[in-house]
């Protein structure tokens, strides 16, 4: 006699758990506050796998998500010239104290400066040449915002530019060779131990990827899966590579220490030449 038992497709269930915490997103995109319990009863499954599904596939709780949609919501108003204030419940922030916690280190400057697209910020820049060509280096109050590699100096200002768009861009004052010639060091010796602050500006996951791309030894390398593996996330592989592709701080957020599976090279926002370069500089 036939067993009329349905035979499941042991490959389905990572599709379903994928059309489920998609159909999660978007209800969040559009509602940051709903609950977790709506949000598991909507995709129909418990409360805790949901919990555990969402993050393994996206690399944040759905808490942290939705925190990241309310800043969206925030930076998409303050560009569109909505006031502060209004920002801040528009976006979903049941109270200001709460947005003013997260908004300067999500947006890299106060809320205000970024309404006027950084206007009142000021970045301090100078140029240098090293073994991998030449390098920009930028400064806000807290410490260095970012570190960019290039060919040129004035592609590396345009670029600069384009990340701080209405920010007062100024040259180095006397004393910031010094600051340089300690970059340019970290550049031609990357195993080298920097002590100079960083400003890091990013989103929620991509400071925990940054943050654990600094753990990673000098002359050592992790895939994409394993940084993935070692986040409590396996299934983000795509946001953890989209997360080092974001880094504006090259070498000093080791980014060229990430490498696929295979241990080829892929994905270097300044040029997979000067990745392999620095590799071969840790391997010596």
């Amino acid at each position: 006699m036939q067993d009329d038992k349905t035979v499941i497709n042991p490959d389905a269930k990572p599709v379903l758990h994928t059309i489920m915490i998609a159909e999660a997103c978007r209800l969040l995109d559009e509602n940051p506050a709903m609950l977790l319990s709506q949000l598991a009863r909507a995709v129909g499954i418990s409360q805790f796998h949901f919990h555990r599904v969402f993050k393994a596939t996206m690399g944040l709780t759905p808490k942290q998500y939705a925190n990241a949609v309310r800043m969206r919501k925030a930076r998409e108003s303050l560009q569109q010239g909505v006031s502060v204030t209004e920002t801040i419940y528009e976006s979903g922030f049941n109270t200001a104290s709460r947005f003013y916690a997260q908004a300067e280190g999500a947006m890299g400057m106060t809320p205000s400066s970024y309404k006027q697209g950084g206007a009142g910020q000021a970045l301090h820049y100078g140029f240098a040449s090293c073994s991998l060509g030449k390098l920009i280096v930028a400064v806000t109050a807290k410490g260095i915002a970012a570190i960019l590699l290039g060919d040129s100096t004035e592609a590396l200002l345009s670029d600069l530019r384009a990340m701080f768009p209405r920010a007062e861009l100024l040259p180095g004052e006397s004393g910031f060779h010094t600051l340089l010639a300690e970059v340019v060091t970290l550049v031609d010796e990357p195993g080298h131990a920097m002590a100079l602050p960083l400003d890091i500006q990013g989103t929620v996951f991509q400071q925990r990827v940054w943050t654990l791309l600094r753990s990673i030894p000098s002359g050592q390398t992790l895939s994409y899966s394993e940084l993935a593996q070692k986040l409590g996330s396996p299934r983000a592989v795509r946001a953890v590579a989209s997360a080092c592709a974001a880094n504006k701080l090259a070498v000093a957020i080791p980014c060229h220490r990430v490498v696929r599976t295979d241990g080829k090279l892929a994905g270097y926002r300044w040029g997979l030449h000067r990745k392999q370069a620095l590799l071969d500089k840790e391997s010596q």
